[in-house]
């Protein structure tokens, strides 16, 4: 007896059915081609790699075109941006960590605390990073979008279709180079930022260690001058003890001296709040060692050339090039804005692992920017942004030159002033006190003339400090604000760049 069972196309057979033993199976084969009977070859390892090379060859083919096609050079503006962070970071972050920072003492030179400023102070840390961070955003804006791995079933009773594909986005010929121009634009701007906020640091400590020299200065003067106050007490004493000088001479000379007594504790009462002001320049953080007070104060040699300041400002003011910064990025955001019109594509394969022999399929697609009023009006923002930009960026040109005119106007003064005093007033009221002194003794003056003098002494010498210290702060703001003069041993970048 024999049973026929189909099994795929080929059929089953028992022999011996009749009897106890097991049954044994005879496939038999139906498939067109082959002879009844005949056992169809098994599919062993070795065909089975082939299969699966074949399988693979294709997508090898598309995965390598498309990241061909995908792959792009870094622009020359990012190789720049990359260039002068490298450059800084050496300086200002070497290894990734803050450099060594200058041992502060109290005759430390100016030079050590501004350095020490630069390297220390959080705001010019924020502004570094900020750039940092800009300048890695320009590889991602340049970069083409991933590709996209697609899946897809067809399902009836049962799976009839499994296709794995994918897919490859390609933007419209030129889109990447204008997004990365816009973000080396804005890595640009980005520091030169930091180059401001690096000088505003040196010029915050500037103003806490002149504004410093300013009380001792005038702590010396007003101590000095108390001494004299005591020598004038001492003399109206001895003429009021012969009858030469009533004791109204005396008691004014005490009401004089205690009245300076109070101005010097008020002096220094001030200088808590200067050494919280020079602290925090410096970058410390309140719960910090309070560091050393400068003993001795420097001056600064005039290096401001009267001849070129404006072409000077507007080559190298900070805020200025950050302005221009601004307008190149707008102008390649007007170029990006430009292709709006031009269409991007998509390409990619899938292949359905169900059948036999393997059935590939390709795709392919294309964007279709048929809204030219949305088109113009993204051209219409472009423009209209770059066109503020490059407006700001006339306004600051002005703006830089009146502060210039101000600041160099005030310079002059201050340096007239000092020269006045030094040369002029100060001597002058110095023989006065003497002559007023003498004539006191003489009886050919007054208490109130000898009172007089010493109060010409002690407003000329107090002017005299007071111009040095404008002159030093003017000047100060002159060279790091106005044009952007960095000091020596600066964190920036040494080799010039063009906005």
């Amino acid at each position: 007896m024999r049973r026929q069972f189909k099994n795929w196309g080929c059929g089953t057979a028992l022999l011996n059915a009749g009897q106890k033993t097991r049954p044994t199976e005879e496939r038999v084969c139906c498939r067109p081609g082959l002879r009844p009977g005949a056992q169809p070859k098994r599919p062993t390892f070795q065909g089975f790699e082939k299969q699966v090379s074949g399988f693979s060859r294709p997508w090898k083919t598309v995965a390598a075109t498309g990241l061909l096609l995908l792959a792009g050079c870094a622009t020359p503006a990012e190789k720049a941006e990359q260039r002068a962070l490298r450059e800084v970071t050496e300086q200002y972050r070497p290894q990734g960590a803050r450099p060594t920072l200058p041992l502060l003492t109290t005759n430390a030179p100016l030079a050590d605390f501004l350095t020490y400023a630069l390297l220390n102070h959080p705001d010019v840390a924020a502004a570094y990073f900020d750039w940092a961070a800009a300048v890695a955003r320009i590889t991602s804006a340049g970069a083409p979008p991933d590709p996209r791995l697609t899946f897809q079933l067809d399902i009836q009773s049962v799976v009839t279709s499994l296709m794995p594909g994918l897919m490859f986005d390609f933007p419209g010929p030129g889109k990447l180079r204008a997004q990365a121009d816009m973000a080396a634009a804005e890595s640009t701007g980005k520091y030169y930022v930091f180059e401001a906020r690096a000088l505003a640091a040196a010029f915050g400590v500037k103003m806490a260690y002149y504004e410093l020299y300013f009380l001792t200065a005038k702590l010396a003067v007003n101590r000095a001058t108390l001494g004299v106050l005591g020598d004038v007490e001492a003399l109206a004493r001895q003429r009021n003890a012969v009858g030469q000088a009533t004791l109204q001479d005396v008691l004014r000379a005490q009401m004089e001296q205690e009245r300076l007594r109070t101005e010097i504790t008020n002096l220094e009462d001030s200088r808590q709040p200067l050494a919280a002001q020079f602290k925090a320049a410096l970058g410390l953080p309140a719960d910090a060692p309070e560091p050393p007070l400068p003993a001795g104060f420097e001056t600064t040699p005039h290096s401001v050339a009267p001849s070129n300041l404006l072409a000077a400002a507007y080559a190298r003011n900070p805020g200025l090039k950050a302005m221009a910064a601004e307008v190149q990025r707008a102008e390649a955001a007007l170029q990006l804005a430009a292709k709006a019109g031009v269409p991007d594509f998509t390409a990619g394969l899938e292949t359905d692992l169900k059948m036999t022999p393997l059935l590939f399929r390709p795709q392919a697609g294309v964007t279709l920017p048929v809204w030219r009023g949305k088109i113009r009006a993204l051209l219409s923002e472009a423009q209209a942004q770059k066109s503020a930009a490059q407006a700001r960026f006339s306004n600051e040109q002005l703006a830089l030159a009146v502060e210039l005119a101000e600041k160099t106007y005030m310079l002059r003064e201050a340096d007239r002033n000092l020269a006045l005093t030094q040369t002029a007033l100060l001597p002058k009221a110095r023989l006065a006190l003497e002559a007023a002194r003498a004539g006191y003794l003489s009886s050919q003056s007054s208490f109130v003339d000898l009172t007089d003098a010493w109060r010409a002494v002690l407003s000329a010498e107090l002017e005299a400090i007071m111009a040095r210290t404008q002159r030093e702060l003017v000047l100060a703001e002159v060279e790091l604000l106005v044009l952007g003069q960095p000091p020596a041993g600066a964190p920036l970048q040494k080799s010039s760049r063009s906005p």
